[in-house]
């Protein structure tokens, strides 16, 4: 038996000149809730696909539980619970329509397994008849999972599965993957909401097909060397603009009604920040230190490696 899950190790992937995946590494714990976050076009997808065999490495090897995606594609068929990022099942059946068809594809049956999904199918049992295509956005989401679910897979592999959804509809979801997870499962999910990085036992941090780093989430923040201040000032616009022009910040980003920066030498410079923007015709000037977020470190990691 494997010692991993997952096992990744060198794989690449390329669509003509496009390097989507480059010779990316990973291994997965079983039992592990593992998140890889990252923008729109990182390579996210790819990867899911590689580990569901819908998609061919271009080099590189990848197996689940000892399975090679390529050689042993059938036998992980038969193990994996996959959700894509687009609503795929069929929405011209009915929600029970739907979960009893995919039950019998893996050959089980909805009273075997129910119940595993009781607690996220208890919110679609209501519109049981109601056809799929009717449902609201946290419905299909919810309908999806419990397709993926019913046949009890070892390994479940969900790409982007809160894109799209609601505040609501997000919280529950990432409630229900707690759920799954006491049953042994593995789960691996992408997204692109820094924020849900802190919900995962471990995130791999992917941009342009490479991981910038991999780690507990509480780790990556806390193994930032960077100082982080948040600034506010009378016209936040200018205030960007005039950033970008100061030769001694790193880096300004903007996160709600404040600006994140950090200083080039990791001194502590707000004096003389203050003077500049007071200089630029900038008031009411607010800068204090706060604790780094994950989203500040996934910024500089992007930015270094940029």
């Amino acid at each position: 038996m494997s010692a991993f899950a997952i096992e990744i190790n060198g794989l690449s992937k390329s669509y003509g000149d496009v390097q989507a995946l480059n010779d990316v590494s990973l291994n997965v714990e079983r039992g592990e809730l593992f998140g890889l976050i990252g923008p729109d076009g990182a390579g996210k997808t790819s990867l899911l696909r590689i580990l569901a065999t819908m998609l061919l490495p271009s080099s590189g090897t990848a197996a689940l539980e000892g399975c090679d995606v390529v050689k042993d594609y059938t036998k992980i068929r038969k193990m994996i619970g996959y959700m894509p990022g687009r609503f795929s099942l069929y929405t011209d059946l009915s929600v029970e329509e739907n979960l009893q068809f995919f039950a019998t594809v893996y050959g089980s049956s909805i009273e075997e397994n129910y119940h595993f999904i009781k607690d996220i199918y208890s919110h679609l049992e209501p519109f049981k008849d109601r056809l799929a295509g009717k449902l609201s956005g946290g419905m299909k989401q919810k309908l999806a999972l419990c397709c993926a679910l019913i046949h009890r897979p070892e390994v479940l592999i969900l790409d982007e599965p809160t894109t799209g959804v609601d505040v609501v509809s997000r919280s529950e979801l990432w409630a229900m993957l707690k759920n799954v997870k006491q049953y042994g499962i593995t789960i691996i999910v992408s997204t692109p909401y820094m924020d849900e990085a802190s919900l995962c036992d471990r995130v791999a941090l992917i941009q342009q097909g490479t991981f910038m780093s991999i780690d507990t989430p509480a780790a990556i923040v806390k193994n930032f060397a960077f100082a982080v201040f948040e600034i506010r000032t009378s016209n936040m616009h200018l205030l960007l603009k005039e950033l970008e022009l100061i030769p001694f910040i790193q880096s300004a980003h903007l996160f709600g009604q404040y600006v994140h920066i950090m200083y080039k030498d990791n001194r502590i410079e707000e004096e003389k920040l203050r003077e500049t923007l007071l200089l630029k015709g900038l008031s009411e000037i607010e800068i204090r230190s706060i604790e780094p977020s994950i989203e500040d470190c996934f910024i500089h990691l992007m930015t270094n490696n940029g």
